[in-house]
C-alpha cells in the first residue's frame, strides 16, 4: 500500500497508521520520544529553525500516511528538533488541508502522528484573516476557542470528546507571559479553498468568530481525542472579506507572512521554552 494512500481504506485504523508513522520517525531519527510538536503554518516556519537544534530533517512522504503539501510555504518536512531545555519538539511542515480532497483521517495524520511518538502539547498554527477591524496585517493572536463549519470531524463512530477549554487556558497565559499585548479570538474553520464571501464573514462575526480560516479546528479535535494539550496561534495575514477595503489574494497572505516572520517566528521560540 502507498504510503499516501495507506489511509484511504476504510477498514484500516488511522490510529494504527499513525503508530507505524511514529515508529518510522523514531528509526530514520533515533529519537524514540518527542514532548512538544508544532504544525507551522502561513509565516510561522523560521521558528523551526529559533527554538533549537534541528538533528534530523525527513521528506515527510517518506512516512506512512504523510503527503506532500499542495500550498506554497509549507516545507514538506518533520523536523526533530533539541529544545535547549533537553525536551524534544517534532515540527510538522506537511499540513493536510481538508479542501485538498483527501478526507478528514489525512487531515488529522500529523496530529496523530505527534501523539504517537509522545507529544503532549501540541502547537497549531495558521494565517488567517481578522475580523476585528483594529487588527492589522502582521499580527499574531491567540486563538480561544474555535467554530468548525467543515461539517465534519476526525472522529468516527460513537466517539464523544469533550471541547470545553480545547485550546488551553493555561498555555494562552504562559504565551502572555512573553507578549501580555497578545489578544486572543474564536477560530472559524470554512472549506475553502475558495475565500469566504463579505456576506459569510459577517455570519460568522454573528455567531461569535473573529478570525477565519481553512485549516485547524480539524486537527485540534483530533489532538483533544489524544489526550493532547492544544495551543493555537493565528497570524492575521488580512482583513478579512467585507473588513478588508481591498479585494483579498494568496499574493497577499505570503507577503504579510514574509513580512511578519521573523517577528512571530521569535515570539513564538520565546514561548516554546516555556513549554
Amino acid at each position: 500500500m502507498a504510503f499516501s494512500s495507506a489511509l484511504d481504506d476504510p477498514e484500516t485504523d488511522p490510529f494504527d497508521i499513525a503508530r507505524e508513522a511514529a515508529a518510522q520517525i523514531a528509526e530514520r531519527t533515533g529519537v524514540d520520544h518527542h514532548d512538544i510538536a508544532l504544525t507551522l503554518g502561513s509565516g510561522w516556519g523560521r521558528a523551526a529553525e529559533l527554538i533549537g537544534e534541528t538533528t534530523h530533517t525527513i521528506t515527510a512522504t517518506d512516512i506512512v500516511g504523510f503527503r506532500a503539501p499542495s500550498l506554497t510555504g509549507h516545507l514538506g518536512t518533520l523536523r526533530s528538533i533539541l529544545l535547549p531545555s533537553g525536551k524534544r519538539a517534532l515540527v510538522i511542515g506537511a499540513r493536510t488541508h481538508y479542501y485538498e480532497g483527501h478526507g478528514v483521517r489525512a487531515v488529522a495524520h500529523s496530529v496523530r502522528t505527534a501523539a504517537a511518538t509522545g507529544a503532549k502539547i501540541m502547537v497549531l498554527t495558521n494565517g488567517a484573516g481578522g475580523i476585528k477591524p483594529h487588527w492589522k496585517p502582521g499580527q499574531p493572536v491567540l486563538i480561544s476557542d474555535h467554530i468548525n463549519l467543515t461539517a465534519n470531524s476526525p472522529l468516527e463512530g460513537g466517539t464523544f470528546i469533550d471541547l470545553t477549554d480545547l485550546y488551553s487556558a493555561r498555555l494562552r497565559a504562559l504565551a502572555r507571559e512573553v507578549d501580555p499585548s497578545l489578544d486572543e479570538g474564536v477560530y472559524v474553520q470554512f472549506r475553502g479553498p475558495h475565500y469566504e464571501t463579505p456576506a459569510e464573514v459577517q455570519m460568522a462575526k454573528i455567531i461569535g468568530g473573529h478570525i477565519v480560516g481553512m485549516s485547524t479546528t480539524l486537527e485540534a479535535i483530533a489532538a483533544r481525542q489524544a489526550g493532547m494539550e492544544i495551543l493555537g496561534l493565528s497570524l492575521i495575514t488580512n482583513l478579512a472579506a467585507g473588513i478588508s477595503p481591498t479585494p483579498l489574494s494568496h499574493t497577499e497572505v505570503l507577503e504579510a507572512g514574509r513580512a511578519a516572520e521573523p517577528v512571530i517566528s521569535e515570539l513564538l521560540a520565546k514561548i516554546v521554552e516555556r513549554l
